[in-house]
């Protein structure tokens, strides 16, 4: 939370939001509620508190609704932290009944207190009942002019499109994995941690696109290491089979080594990998092969590894894509096989 952004500036792989956001407010066109959606640690709540910030931006000199927020406002600091009177966060998950929607609406008429406007944050709104939606749609048509809404949720699907029509809707994209390893690298300059790079790829891969989901694993990496981060005491504590033991046991099973591949396979289960998760790996690795075969550029992303890089392109030069495609049918078959079986490393040596 130490490194949560205060400002737009500050959030992450959101640019074409920002960019909206942006002319949205220099025209003064300002929506009446918005919808956030996107995947856990993105920024969606983080997002809602910067807009209500943006808002009700007031300084000695600027008087109106702005995206720079270079210079702390009235109002910054309190709704930063949660306990600005006109900012309302409410949690949607706990407060799903109608008669919370019914409070809000008899408040709503009420102008703010000391901001320019009142903004209701409703967090993972998805977990309101079918009445209190159907509550909140008149005053979403027509809030008075002084009260803005903004939603956040993670699944969107379930939000009925009477609401969703009503607001501007911001998919938040996940995070790129070279945004990622960028801002992570940033975070242990500050905190004064050395971090291998192929350590912080490894964090970005695992995160899948989650901010907080990397800082999460860095913070326990750097708990784990005792200040320094190296790639052996990641992979050790994600429980990843070794990435390049993953390519080891490829290359057995491509060249029809039955017994090495076998063995490897027995190796890193010793280790405590994880029967389903060294799958997993050898399917990912597969695609990661399938791709680079007709994506060289492929290549070049920041999350992949020196081994993945350089082997992957060697065996995408060798292995036909129908091996590769076949290959790829049998994992995707055998993985939920193992999961389910009472005896995993039988149904992994089988597969």
């Amino acid at each position: 939370r130490k490194y949560r952004p205060s400002n737009f500036s500050e959030l992450i792989g959101q640019e074409p939001m920002v960019r909206t956001l942006t002319n949205a407010f220099a025209t003064g066109r300002i929506a009446q509620a918005w919808m956030l959606t996107g995947v856990r640690g993105v920024g969606k709540t983080t997002t809602a508190r910067i807009l209500a910030r943006a808002l009700n931006y007031k300084t000695a000199t600027v008087d109106q609704p702005s995206v720079d927020l270079s210079i702390p406002g009235e109002h910054c600091q309190a709704i930063m932290e949660g306990r600005h009177v006109d900012v309302i966060e409410m949690d949607a998950a706990s407060h799903t009944g109608i008669d919370d929607i019914r409070d809000i609406i008899d408040r709503v008429r009420y102008a703010p207190v000391s901001a320019r406007y009142k903004v209701y944050i409703i967090d993972e709104v998805h977990m309101l009942s079918t009445q209190a939606f159907n509550g909140l749609l008149k005053t979403l048509e027509e809030p008075p002019p002084h009260v803005k809404f903004i939603f956040a949720t993670t699944e969107n699907r379930k939000v009925p499109i009477t609401v969703l029509s009503r607001c501007q809707r911001f998919d938040l994209r996940r995070i790129d994995a070279g945004a990622l390893v960028a801002h992570l690298a940033a975070i242990a300059a500050k905190e004064g941690i050395s971090v291998d790079d192929e350590a912080l790829a490894m964090i970005a891969r695992a995160a899948e696109g989650s901010a907080r989901d990397a800082l999460s694993i860095l913070d326990q990496a750097i708990a784990h290491g005792s200040g320094a981060v190296s790639a052996e005491a990641v992979r050790a504590m994600l429980g990843l089979a070794d990435r390049a033991r993953i390519i080891d046991l490829f290359e057995h099973v491509m060249k029809g080594d039955v017994a090495a591949a076998l063995t490897e396979f027995r190796a890193q289960y010793d280790t405590g990998a994880d029967p389903a998760a060294v799958l997993t790996d050898l399917a990912e690795f597969n695609h990661l092969v399938t791709r680079l075969r007709f994506v060289p550029a492929a290549a070049d992303d920041a999350s992949l590894s020196e081994d993945e890089r350089r082997r992957g392109a060697e065996f995408a030069n060798a292995l036909s894509v129908r091996v590769l495609s076949r290959t790829w049918q049998m994992l995707l078959k055998g993985i939920p096989e193992v999961q389910s079986s009472n005896r995993p490393v039988s149904a992994a040596e089988m597969v």
